[in-house]
């Protein structure tokens, strides 16, 4: 077992918020977020700021991501691992369920879709590889969501002008997101219908890093009104086997 080095988890941490942000924040969010003494983050921020992977902007006493970190990002996007492990899990998805199968990463508030599988003869979606859609309407969203620490879901979402709306529907503010999440977490699984393209519903699993952070959402779309029973077991299975593959240990959804 590999010794825990606290400088470093600390480092990731921050790393992790930043990522998690439309824009620069202050210091006092990193350390509610983080969990850091004031003494500690100061400290943190300035050697990550030396290393490039944090950029300070002392006029308006933010802290955002640096150059080093779209570099470490960018390496990421060429490699494409997560991509490369789940594409014939979902394919196999696919073939088992009849629907379509995607993953999604969380991106800001947003999820950015990483792989698609479209079953055949099915109508095409709107969650094609490289489309943002906004977290907290989709399931894979919800399901990352869900299994965040509440701190984090907190930060990103501080109040209504957070909310993206589409068609009117799903939660439009932190009260009913919090209820939304706390009920995705006692099912054990992730829902919506219609709040992404009316018509359509989905159900989606998180997929969870040897840490227990969710590193993506998997979820399956159909139509409404087809007699098509929400495939939970098998959306839940095959998230479970690719976090396997992430060295993580499948977990229900729980409250942080």
């Amino acid at each position: 077992m590999s010794r825990p080095v606290p400088a470093a988890t600390r480092a990731l941490r921050v790393l992790r918020f930043l990522a998690s942000q439309p824009d620069p924040v202050p210091i006092d969010r990193i350390m509610r977020a983080c969990g850091l003494p004031r003494s500690t983050a100061y400290h943190l921020l300035g050697a990550m700021a030396d290393e490039g992977f944090v950029v300070h902007l002392p006029d308006d006493h933010r802290y955002g991501l640096g150059v080093a970190a779209f570099e470490v990002g960018s390496g990421y996007s060429r490699q494409e691992p997560l991509q490369r492990i789940a594409r014939r899990p979902l394919a196999a998805l696919v073939d088992a369920t009849g629907q379509t199968a995607h993953l999604a990463v969380l991106h800001g508030r947003d999820v950015l879709y990483v792989v698609e599988e479209r079953a055949p003869g099915r109508p095409p979606l709107v969650t094609d590889v490289g489309v943002r859609l906004p977290a907290h309407l989709t399931a894979s969203g919800r399901a990352i969501l869900a299994a965040l620490p509440a701190a984090q879901v907190r930060a990103l979402y501080p109040d209504k002008v957070a909310f993206a709306d589409r068609h009117g529907t799903g939660p439009s503010g932190p009260s009913a997101l919090r209820t939304l999440l706390s009920d995705t977490r006692q099912r054990g699984y992730a829902t919506e219908e219609g709040e992404v393209t009316p018509g359509f519903a989905s159900i989606a699993a998180p997929v969870l890093d040897h840490n227990g952070h969710p590193v993506a959402g998997l979820a399956v779309t159909w139509e409404v009104g087809r007699g098509d029973e929400p495939p939970v077991d098998a959306v839940r299975r095959t998230a479970d086997a690719l976090t396997r593959r992430l060295a993580g240990r499948p977990a229900a959804l729980r409250p942080p």
